[in-house]
């Protein structure tokens, strides 16, 4: 499997969920959003990063995740289509016109996105991450099972890395400790300097906490789908080292856009 793949495959499973008689106004769990307007929200932002796929330049908010919802909320209320069969087909084809369009460009060249510059290898990581978190919570509301795997989930992980530094919370304020995190055969290194993250591949020094979490209970807790207490009690979650009671602090470090 490629990211092409599991964005596509994504993308049809997201599909799948909305057929004729879903009703729009459900709401999602947890969320102010409903149905209708979650895959009101992919369908717009499956086109917005097309076009940036494509190599044009679409400004979407100023990157901070306030930035972020307010730009959502704008372009949601200037595009009142919630039939769930039409937005489905549009996410499913827009995940494909993607694909196609940014083919045959450099999986290296720069592009400018609603979470600052990236190359375009990491635009599809981050175009997948997208579909995994939303499509998740459509699954929840409509009571069927969700497409978060272990196959896809390190695809997201070029996306989930650059991210972190961008999605700083106010509790990191101060903040000096080393982490390694362990989500299956994924490894990486996460150093606090007076509460700015590095983020690397190996560790600059021997680490204060090691994290081992399953990649599904990672991905989900970094979107903030599910809290650090459910994750730990799922026993989706180890932690060791010389401060291992870092471990349960590390998720409130970040806020999720």
């Amino acid at each position: 499997m490629t990211v092409e793949d599991a964005i596509t495959a994504t993308a049809d499973r997201i599909a799948a969920l909305l057929p004729a008689g879903t009703d729009p106004r459900t709401p999602l769990p947890g969320a102010e959003w409903t149905v209708g307007e979650a895959a009101a929200h992919l369908a717009l932002a499956g086109k917005l990063m097309r076009d940036i796929g494509a190599g044009k330049i679409r400004p979407y908010g100023d990157g901070t995740p306030g930035g972020l919802a307010a730009a959502n909320s704008a372009s949601l209320a200037a595009f009142p289509e919630r039939d769930p069969v039409v937005l489905g087909t549009v996410i499913a084809d827009q995940a494909r016109a993607f694909v196609t369009d940014s083919a045959g460009r450099s999986p290296q060249e720069q592009v400018l996105t609603p979470m600052g510059p990236m190359d375009l290898a990491t635009l599809g990581s981050y175009l997948l991450t997208h579909l995994l978190g939303h499509g998740y919570d459509i699954a929840v509301a409509v009571g069927r099972p969700h497409m978060v795997s272990r196959d896809v989930v390190p695809f997201t992980m070029p996306f989930m890395r650059l991210a972190m530094p961008r999605v700083v919370s106010a509790a990191a304020a101060g903040h000096h400790a080393c982490y390694v995190v362990r989500t299956g055969r994924d490894r990486f290194a996460v150093t606090f300097a007076d509460g700015v993250p590095t983020v690397s591949d190996e560790p600059p020094r021997r680490p204060d906490c090691t994290i081992g979490i399953d990649p599904v209970a990672f991905l989900l807790l970094a979107l903030g789908r599910w809290s650090a207490p459910a994750t730990m009690a799922r026993a989706k979650v180890i932690v060791w080292g010389r401060k291992p009671w870092l471990g349960p602090r590390f998720p409130g470090l970040f806020a999720a856009p």
